[in-house]
């Protein structure tokens, strides 16, 4: 490949007087290339629809990496609340394909669609960008930019969506067929190689540069439209076949709308549709039930997106509450994701398909028995009515401790020690000053304290309470807080974080910290020796209480874990992700490939966005679940499982007994009629013609 210095010339005389497009449109026509890749059947413009849908993909996973952490973190929304915001954009980036089909076969043609949905694309990352950016505005600007560049984003790879795919498959001629299949694999591949750079850069850069969203993705998504508007000399390009979706459903309507008005003593028809054929063809009507076929097979696949699109969500906010003080890249299990290994044993599409929902359904099996070990690590808020309590023993011996009507904490206490776990206390109301009866070396003494329900407490015996923080920080940092016994302030710092305890049996507020070992804890004191502390490992996820005390003339720590450290390491995430990206193999790739074969051409992109919308519907799934089941996440997690489950197996039925079908077949057909018609026709001329001829030698 090189470039003339004529052509060279048309390159820089085009880009003057007409702009950008026009001249690499124009300097790919100059370019000496050749129309197949190495003496292959593959043509050579799928090298940029291939590279343009990587740098789509870098793009959209880069931001949905950090998505659901931004809304919890940066928005400061609640789980369930982000959760149901992520999936509704997810959702709306899969119905917008519809609008994408419409714009494509009916007035712009795929490729000028893939062209101007990216330039809103773009924007929308612009402006959820500037969203994100702490200087500008307050908490509501930022919330509504965010929102704003959501929907440009999703208007702009929704639109897009149904036409990458297809616009790749319109390059294969039609003996190609087999290079056609293997291209949507490599096709698969490129958003898979997009979505695994981006999805483990894109968290690294979040937590270098900012707690907000990834601006960083930007760079690459413009570079996209450029690489596409780069191979335009190459394209074979369909023209738009008219509002082929209007059509549709008018001649679905007009069908109903026939059989409903006809009468019992009208002769039967095979089938419903066939109620159309005064009014439409019989190709049109043949190509209408072959994807309405495809389109009731759709009606399961939705649950099988639902539990995939999770990672995003459930799954990273599992992740948060894990133990991760080793990297482990969840994301490459991503790349698993090779061409044809599955193809060995599996050899029809549908059978793929319900292979990849069991992989899956086994995968949110594997995170069910993951989160019921997480959850031993946290330590769950108290219900209405009561509220949570545990003690510290700061007197030089034992001390037994009861409450009136229970007994919480039936062991003596030792000296610098605190129970195991928080224990729940009735307060048979909101509120309830408690009577707390402690024994200290045989003698008895009573304290009243106030409590409020849903709190946590911590009792400090020498008669100090102090307000508890039981939730784990959302990036998984310890929380840590320091209890002053001295009478002068303590300052201390740690890491790069600064605490004033005050002094006289006072409590710092809980700050949270880097995961680390701390040996050498700065300490400044007015008149008491306050050499370095050693705090040792702070972990995941964990709250620390040190109680400063004077030993020997020194302030010596004692640290005492309140609520347990993340002990469940991410590791153990893996193979929940290598279970779901097998089933994704099967499953995704297969339906691409399956949607495109099985539809007329004129067709293609509408059943692509009808694939595509069994996404959306999964995600719709997921926020009705997440905003109103109310369930225990495993639970929620097992659910899942067991409904995909369930599914599979009604698919599995529905594949059965679904008939595969060559819709080139169907061109042949009509185009045999078609001449066949041509030729009665021209024999009837033919015979008009000698019967006038005889009546004209009889005359």
């Amino acid at each position: 490949m090189h470039l003339t210095p004529s052509s060279l010339d048309l390159w820089l005389g085009v880009d003057a007087r007409f702009g950008s497009v026009r001249f690499l449109c124009a300097a790919a026509l100059r370019l000496h290339m050749i129309d197949k890749i190495c003496g292959t059947n593959y043509p050579t413009s799928i090298c940029f629809i291939v590279v343009n849908e990587f740098c789509e993909r870098f793009s959209y996973y880069g931001m949905k990496a950090v998505l659901t952490l931004y809304f919890v973190s940066y928005l400061g929304w609640d789980p369930d609340l982000s959760t149901a915001v992520y999936h509704a954009f997810s959702g709306l980036c899969y119905f917008t394909p519809i609008l994408g089909a419409l714009i494509a076969d009916s007035w712009l043609g795929k490729f000028k669609t893939i062209i101007y949905l990216s330039v809103v694309y773009v924007i929308g990352h612009v402006v959820k960008s500037v969203g994100a950016i702490p200087t500008v505005g307050n908490k509501e600007m930022h919330i509504a930019l965010s929102m704003l560049g959501l929907i440009l984003i999703a208007f702009g790879t929704g639109g897009i969506k149904p036409c990458v795919a297809a616009f790749g498959g319109d390059q294969f001629d039609e003996e190609n067929v087999s290079e056609r299949q293997k291209f949507f694999s490599i096709f698969y591949m490129s958003i898979n190689a997009g979505s695994l750079l981006s999805t483990v850069i894109t968290p690294i850069l979040r937590g270098e540069c900012s707690q907000s969203s990834a601006h960083p993705v930007l760079t690459l998504h413009p570079s996209c439209v450029v690489v596409f508007i780069a191979g335009c000399g190459l394209y074979k390009r369909n023209p738009p076949q008219g509002n082929i979706l209007l059509e549709v459903c008018r001649c679905i309507g007009f069908a109903i709308k026939n059989r409903w008005k006809s009468s019992k003593y009208d002769p039967k028809r095979k089938h419903w549709l066939d109620w159309a054929e005064e009014k439409y063809s019989k190709r049109l009507i043949q190509e209408i039930k072959m994807v309405l076929r495809v389109l009731v097979l759709y009606i399961p696949l939705p649950m099988f997106w639902a539990l995939f699109d999770q990672q995003g969500s459930r799954w990273t906010l599992q992740a948060r509450r894990m133990n991760f003080k080793q990297h482990t890249g969840l994301k490459i299990t991503k790349y698993v994701k090779s061409v044809d290994f599955y193809q060995l044993w599996v050899y029809r599409p549908l059978r793929k398909m319900v292979t990849g929902m069991i992989f899956a359904a086994l995968a949110f099996g594997a995170a069910t028995l993951v989160e019921v070990q997480v959850v031993k690590t946290v330590v769950e808020p108290a219900p209405a009515g009561n509220c949570l309590l545990q003690v510290f023993n700061l007197a030089d011996g034992d001390i037994s401790v009861k409450t009136p009507g229970n007994n919480l904490f039936p062991e003596p206490i030792g000296y610098l020690q605190d129970p195991p776990k928080y224990e729940t206390l009735p307060l048979e109301g909101s509120s309830k000053e408690v009577k707390i009866q402690v024994t200290f070396k045989g003698s008895t003494s009573e304290c009243t304290q106030m409590f409020i329900e849903e709190t946590a407490y911590s009792l400090f015996f020498y008669s100090t309470t102090a307000e508890d923080t039981i939730t784990k920080d959302e990036n998984g940092s310890p929380l840590l807080r320091f209890f002053n016994t001295q009478p002068e302030a303590i300052n201390l710092t740690v890491g790069q974080e600064s605490f004033h305890v005050p002094g006289d049996y006072s409590v710092s507020p809980n700050q949270t910290v880097p995961r680390s070992e701390y040996p050498d804890v700065s300490c400044i004191s007015q008149s008491e020796e306050c050499s370095d502390l050693n705090l040792g490992l702070l972990d995941f996820g964990a709250s620390y209480t040190v109680i400063l005390t004077n030993e020997s003339d020194t302030i010596v720590p004692h640290k005492m874990e309140d609520v347990q450290a993340n002990n469940v390491h991410i590791a153990w995430q893996i193979p929940q992700y290598v279970l779901l990206t097998a089933g994704e193999v099967m499953f995704s790739i297969t339906g691409l490939e399956f949607s495109y074969s099985q539809a007329p051409a004129n067709m293609k992109s509408v059943l692509q966005a009808g694939w595509l919308l069994t996404v959306a519907f999964g995600n719709v799934i997921v926020l009705i679940v997440a905003e109103g089941a109310g369930l225990e996440q495993w639970k929620e997690f097992a659910l899942f499982a067991g409904l995909l489950l369930g599914v599979s197996i009604i698919f599995s039925f529905m594949a059965y007994f679904y008939t595969y079908v060559d819709p080139d077949q169907l061109d042949k057909i009509y185009q045999k009629d078609s001449g066949k018609e041509e030729d009665d026709k021209k024999q009837k001329t033919d015979d008009i013609q000698m019967n006038n001829k005889g009546k004209e030698t009889r005359m």
